[in-house]
C-alpha cells in the first residue's frame, strides 16, 4: 500500500489541485514553525529572529531554485491567483492595452476582464486543438498595437500542454512589452532561469508541483518594476509613516506571513534541489506514459494531452463517449477509491479550444509519489466502467 492510500484511504491522483502527500520533511518543519512562535518582523526578541532569518533562507532558497540574483525580488503571496492579481492590478492602467491567451486559468481571465469593464485592452490568441499556441501569432498580437503586457500561462491545467516560451522574454524587453509568466503548473515540474529567459514578472503557487504546503504563492518582480500594492498595511518597519514601503519585498508584503508554510515551502525546495528535477520528472513521465498509453487502449475514451511527451506537464484530461465526466468521477471515487477532479477546472475558455466545453472532462494528475500499480488500477476502474456503458 503506498502513502497516499495509507493517509487518505484513496489512490490520490489530483496533484494538479494540490500535491499530496508532501515529502515528509515538509510536514515536519511546517509543524515546527507552527510550534516556534514569533513573528517576522515585529520583533526583537530571539524566536521574531528566527522567522525572520527563515523567511530570508527560504528567499535565498528560491532566488538559487529560479536562478535569480536578488532574493528581495520574491515576494510571498497567499497564492499564484493572490501573486496574478498583483501584478496585474499592480501595474495595469485603463487605455493599455494586454496580449494574452485562450489557455488561461481564471486566475488571469477573471482579474482581465474586472480589468477589461476599468478600460484596459484586453486581446486573447487562440491555442490550437492540443492547447499549443504559436509564438509568431503571440509577436504579432503584441506588435499589431501599442501593448503593454503579454500574460502566458506556463503549463495548462487541464492537458498539460506547456508553452514554447524561448525567446519570448527577449522579445518583449526588446518592444517594451512586460511579460508575466503563470507557472503554477510547471514550477517544480520543469527548470525555469527566470532572469536568462528575461521574464519580468512570474507567478506560482507554492503547493502544487513545488511541493509546499497550501497557503503558499510566489510573485518575482523583476527589480526596477514597482507594482503598486494590492494591499496595504503593517511591514514591521517605517512604522512613524502612514505611506506605504518603496522598497521590496515589503512594499507587496503587508501583514503577518505565513511562517509555517514558508518554512514548509522551503523544505520543499531544499528536497526538490536535492533529488533534481531531473529525476523527478523522469519519475512521473513513466506514470504519465503508462496512463495515457493504458487510456488510449480503451474503446470509446478520447485523451487529451499536450503535443509532445517532451512538453506534458503532470496533468491530462480524458473524456468517454456518451457518459458525463461528473458520472466517471463519481464512481471512481465512491465505487474505486480513486480521486480525481472533473468539470471545467477553473478554465473555460481552455476547455473551449480543446472542444471540451461546456461539459469539461476528468482530469487525471500524478505526483511524484505516485505507483505504477496505482495507474494501473484507474485503467481497469475506467475499463469496468466503459463495460458497464457498453452493457446498457
Amino acid at each position: 500500500m503506498s502513502l497516499v492510500e495509507t493517509m487518505t484511504g484513496n489512490i490520490y491522483l489530483d496533484n494538479a489541485a494540490t500535491s499530496h502527500p508532501k515529502p515528509e520533511i515538509v510536514y515536519q518543519r511546517t509543524l515546527a514553525a507552527l510550534r516556534s512562535g514569533g513573528n517576522a518582523g515585529r520583533g526583537d526578541y530571539d524566536t521574531s529572529l528566527a522567522a525572520d532569518r527563515l523567511i530570508f533562507t527560504a528567499r535565498e532558497a528560491l532566488a538559487d531554485f529560479f536562478t535569480v540574483a536578488d532574493s528581495s525580488c520574491f515576494v510571498f503571496t497567499l497564492n499564484a491567483t493572490t501573486a496574478l492579481n498583483t501584478a496585474l492590478f499592480g501595474l495595469l492602467q485603463p487605455g493599455e492595452r494586454v496580449v494574452t491567451s485562450s489557455m488561461e486559468h481564471n486566475a488571469v481571465t477573471r482579474p482581465l476582464r474586472r480589468l477589461a469593464d476599468l478600460g484596459v485592452v484586453v486581446e486573447k490568441v487562440s491555442a490550437d486543438a492540443n492547447g499549443l499556441i504559436d509564438q509568431q501569432q503571440l509577436r504579432r498580437a503584441c506588435l499589431a498595437q501599442p501593448t503593454r503586457m503579454l500574460v502566458l500561462n506556463h503549463c495548462s491545467n487541464i492537458n498539460g500542454q506547456l508553452q514554447d516560451i524561448s525567446g519570448l522574454g527577449a522579445f518583449c524587453r526588446e518592444h517594451n512589452i512586460l511579460f508575466l509568466l503563470d507557472g503554477s503548473q510547471s514550477a517544480g515540474s520543469f527548470p525555469l532561469a527566470i532572469e536568462d529567459e528575461q521574464i519580468d514578472l512570474y507567478a506560482t503557487a507554492g503547493h502544487k508541483n513545488l511541493l509546499g504546503p497550501s497557503g503558499t504563492g510566489l510573485l518575482y518582480v523583476r527589480p526596477d518594476l514597482q507594482l503598486e500594492p494590492l494591499i496595504y498595511g503593517g511591514t514591521g518597519g517605517n512604522s512613524h509613516s502612514d505611506l506605504q514601503p518603496e522598497l521590496m519585498p515589503e512594499r507587496l508584503e503587508s501583514g503577518t506571513q505565513n511562517l509555517a508554510g514558508i518554512a514548509g515551502l522551503l523544505a520543499a525546495v531544499e528536497f526538490l534541489q536535492t533529488e533534481g528535477l531531473a529525476a523527478l520528472r523522469q519519475r512521473v513521465e513513466r506514470q504519465l506514459q503508462r496512463l495515457i498509453a493504458g487510456l488510449r487502449a480503451i474503446n470509446g475514451v478520447r485523451v487529451y494531452t499536450a503535443d509532445h511527451l517532451s512538453r506534458q506537464g503532470d496533468a491530462i484530461s480524458f473524456r468517454v463517449e456518451d457518459i458525463d465526466p461528473a458520472e466517471i468521477g463519481f464512481r471512481l471515487d465512491h465505487e474505486f477509491g480513486i480521486s480525481v477532479r472533473v468539470g471545467l477546472h477553473c478554465a473555460p475558455d481552455a476547455h473551449r479550444t480543446l472542444g471540451t466545453y461546456p461539459q469539461g472532462t476528468v482530469r487525471v494528475s500524478p505526483g511524484i509519489f505516485t505507483r505504477e500499480a496505482e495507474i494501473d488500477k484507474i485503467i481497469a476502474a475506467v475499463k469496468t466502467i466503459c463495460a458497464d456503458q457498453a452493457a446498457r
